[in-house]
């Protein structure tokens, strides 16, 4: 059909002689559109986290982490199938473990989006753990919390965590320590990180970061105890933080140590110390 259209003195469209009107044209149909069938699509995390982890894996291969190999003489522990066997034995503990420390690294990321000078140190702890019950589909001893929430404050290093009807709030100038744990199976995951708000502590906060990555880099396998505490103290005791214009050295808690972790057991086992030790 050729129509020709052209405008007339008050902008609006004026048919040609050889044109048709629209009700001369044929009607054309509307395609149906299909509806797609989401069935079988992954599902994706909400903003604030509400889908718990094994429903964002639901095939149960959840993130790994850096895995250490062994060294040296016991590369053969690495090589033979015996061992390989014992490995394989051990997955489903490791499974437990990636769940959990894929929960703990959703919920850090998500309380690090809005932790803020003014809030109590009850809300924290309560909006946190609020999230870890979820991440971790929270149900009796086979998932849920690891541990109460530790929130220390400046001088308190570790293990503080409000009592009801604390009314502490966190303030601009504080150094606030988060500590919590996520549990699969009595699977523990561990973990901690510092807040804080004002810049003149960033150097403090980098000495504890670069020490720790230190420690991290220096265990493994067969590697003595006493070593690594000597690695991160050398790292943390060379930074300085100025405060109101006096220099102060950083240094180690010297009876605040790492642990190892068992299964339902939070502090077991080996401690792993921050300082130089004679002998371990």
């Amino acid at each position: 059909i050729n129509a020709e259209y052209g405008e007339n003195g008050n902008g609006v469209a004026e048919e040609g002689a050889e044109g048709v009107t629209n009700a001369d044209a044929p009607a054309k149909k509307k395609k149906k559109r299909k509806k797609k069938n989401n069935a079988n699509a992954k599902p994706v995390q909400t903003d604030p986290p509400t889908v718990s982890i094994g429903e964002l894996f639901p095939d149960g291969n959840f993130p790994e982490g850096e895995i250490c190999q062994y060294r040296d003489d016991n590369l053969w522990r690495f090589s033979s199938q015996e061992m390989k066997m014992k490995d394989y034995a051990f997955e489903e503990a490791l499974r437990d473990a990636r769940q959990a420390a894929e929960a703990h690294r959703s919920v850090r990321k998500y309380v690090q989006s809005w932790i803020k000078p003014g809030l109590t140190m009850t809300e924290i702890c309560e909006k946190l753990e609020d999230c870890s019950r979820k991440m971790v589909k929270e149900n009796g001893l086979e998932a849920g919390l690891a541990f109460p929430t530790g929130c220390s404050i400046n001088h308190c290093a570790a293990h503080y965590t409000p009592n009801p009807g604390d009314k502490t709030v966190l303030q601009y100038d504080d150094v606030c320590k988060v500590d919590f744990g996520t549990h699969i199976n009595g699977r523990i995951i561990d973990c901690a990180w510092t807040v804080h708000f004002n810049p003149k502590f960033d150097p403090l906060v980098n000495a504890a970061k670069a020490a720790t990555n230190m420690g991290i880099k220096c265990a493994g396998i067969d590697a003595r105890l006493n070593e690594i505490g000597e690695s991160i103290q050398e790292v943390m005791e060379s930074y300085e933080v100025e405060l109101d214009g006096k220099n102060y050295q950083v240094k180690c808690i010297r009876n605040l140590n790492g642990h190892s972790i068992e299964p339902y057991k939070i502090h077991a086992g080996k401690t792993v110390p921050i300082i130089k030790e004679e002998r371990r």
